[in-house]
Parts: C-alpha cells; sequence; structure tokens
C-alpha cells in the first residue's frame, strides 16, 4: 500500500430486497435503492441475489436469462450505475449457460459511466433438503469456475474486493484463493432456516480469518413463492464486529472502508504474514 492511501476512505452501500416473480417491478425497486445510498454518498452499491427475479419456480429464471452483454437487466443496470455514477455490483443476473435448460448465476460490475468491468459466475452450488424445504440449484444453475476479483481506484487510492455469491460463503478456500484484498462482496439470499444459525457467523469468519472488510448484501423476506429468506444485509469490519446490519424488510445499509483500520488490524496481529500453507 502506498503512502498516499494510507488514511483513504471509501462510502459503500448494500441494499436488501424481498424480490417478486415481476421483473419490473424488482428493477424498479433496485432503481430506486440504488438511488437512495447515491443520495447518502455512497461510491459503490452492492445489490442482492436473485434481486431481478425470485420466480414463483426455479425455471422461470431461464426463461429470463440473457447472453452477455446485451438484454434489458444488463442494460437498466447500466443505465442506473451512470445515472448515479457510482460503482454497481449487481448482485446476480440468470445469463446464458451451454446447457439450454440452465443459467450461469452472475455478479456483473460497472462503473459510474456505465460501464460492464468486471463479471463472477458463481460457483458452489446450493443443495439443501428436510421434510419442508427443498432446493438444488445445480438443477437449472450451470458453476462457474473463476474466482472474481474487482479492482478499482476511488479519489487516488486502489481499491481490490473478491466477489463471491451466497452458498460460496461455506468455501474459505475460495476466499483464501481470492488473495489479500480490502473488502469481500457477497451477494446472497441465503435461507431462513440456514441463515439463522449460519450467516452471521460464517460472515464474520470470513472477516477475521482474511483480515479485510465484508458487506454482505440479502434478501430479508417472505416472498411470493412463499420462500423466506433471512435478511440481516450487514458490514462487518477486519476485527470481526458488525458495524451495520438491516435484519429485514427493504431497505439499505451504509458504512465506510477505512485503509487505516485495515492497516491497524493487519500490523497488530499479522495472522495474513504467518500463515504457512
Amino acid at each position: 500500500m502506498s503512502t498516499s492511501e494510507s488514511g483513504a476512505e471509501m462510502k459503500i452501500a448494500s441494499i436488501q430486497m424481498i424480490s417478486t416473480p415481476d421483473l419490473q417491478e424488482n428493477l424498479s425497486t433496485a432503481g430506486r435503492l440504488i438511488a437512495a445510498a447515491a443520495a447518502d454518498g455512497a461510491q459503490l452499491a452492492v445489490l442482492p441475489e436473485y434481486f431481478c427475479l425470485m420466480g414463483l419456480k426455479d425455471t422461470d429464471k431461464v426463461r429470463a436469462r440473457e447472453s452477455m452483454g446485451s438484454g434489458p437487466i444488463q442494460e437498466y443496470l447500466s443505465q442506473i450505475a451512470k445515472e448515479n455514477n457510482l460503482y454497481l455490483v449487481a448482485g446476480t443476473i440468470p445469463l446464458e449457460a451451454k446447457d439450454p435448460n440452465k443459467v450461469l448465476n452472475t455478479t456483473l460490475v460497472f462503473d459510474p459511466s456505465g460501464t460492464q468491468i468486471t463479471r463472477y459466475d458463481k460457483i458452489h452450488l446450493f443443495g439443501f433438503q428436510t421434510a419442508t424445504e427443498r432446493y438444488q440449484e445445480s438443477e437449472t444453475i450451470e458453476a462457474g469456475n473463476e474466482p472474481g476479483l474487482l479492482k478499482i481506484s476511488v479519489d487516488g487510492s486502489d481499491w481490490t474486493f473478491g466477489l463471491s455469491i451466497c452458498y460460496d460463503l461455506r468455501f474459505p478456500e475460495l476466499y483464501r484463493a481470492l488473495g489479500q484484498v480490502d473488502c469481500h462482496i457477497i451477494p446472497a439470499a441465503f435461507t431462513y432456516t440456514t441463515g439463522k444459525d449460519h450467516w452471521e457467523i460464517l460472515l464474520r469468519a470470513r472477516a477475521i480469518e482474511n483480515q479485510c472488510y465484508v458487506l454482505a448484501s440479502a434478501q430479508g423476506g417472505k416472498h411470493q413463492n412463499q420462500r423466506r429468506t433471512w435478511g440481516n444485509t450487514m458490514l462487518i469490519d477486519p476485527w470481526g464486529d458488525i458495524l451495520t446490519n438491516l435484519p429485514e424488510g427493504e431497505g439499505f445499509i451504509s458504512g465506510v472502508l477505512c485503509k487505516d483500520k485495515l492497516n491497524e488490524v493487519r500490523s497488530k496481529l499479522p495472522a495474513l504474514a504467518h500463515r504457512k500453507l
């Protein structure tokens, strides 16, 4: 880190939604919340997983899929990033996969000019089954295979973000593979069942072990398809403390990433430098 970056700060925001089966309604909600976050001073905003569509059935997203670089969802995201002059980490959208019956669950990042600059396809696909719940993402989603990094410069300072999605949170080797970052960004739609037991502890663990900020953007409520998501969109600092949290419902949180805080934690407990494997 250069001397000029010491003391550098960046204001960020994370949006929480209760997405519906109506694509246009969801895009409108996302646009409204992004505008509110920008008005609050955010230089980067994050949308949750499945922000654009929480279908009545899993195959709904296959019908809504777009080809990379083309389609109404991507056009709208580009427009919103440009209108609000911020970096937009656009949750996940369904993109074409090799299998015509599946999609890639993809995070796209747009810069303040509306240009799409980074892409990450979700690697780990969620599977969960109880007597009353069943989720099997592999039936409609094709897994990605490349970790995703976002590198940007804001006000003369360089920032590096790790990109992961929801179920990825359970696989610490992915975060190690991403290397040293300033912040991990995690859009998600955690189920209520797993979220109440594991969401916070996993997020805080990723922050503590990687000595970085973690910014999570969640779905948070009861959806029209009867799915209930856990919510608790939050920002966690490199020591593992929760700086801000939105338990449920629609809205956004905001906070500040601080280079001095990163330096403080990494200098007093240089665990990243102590790694052996």
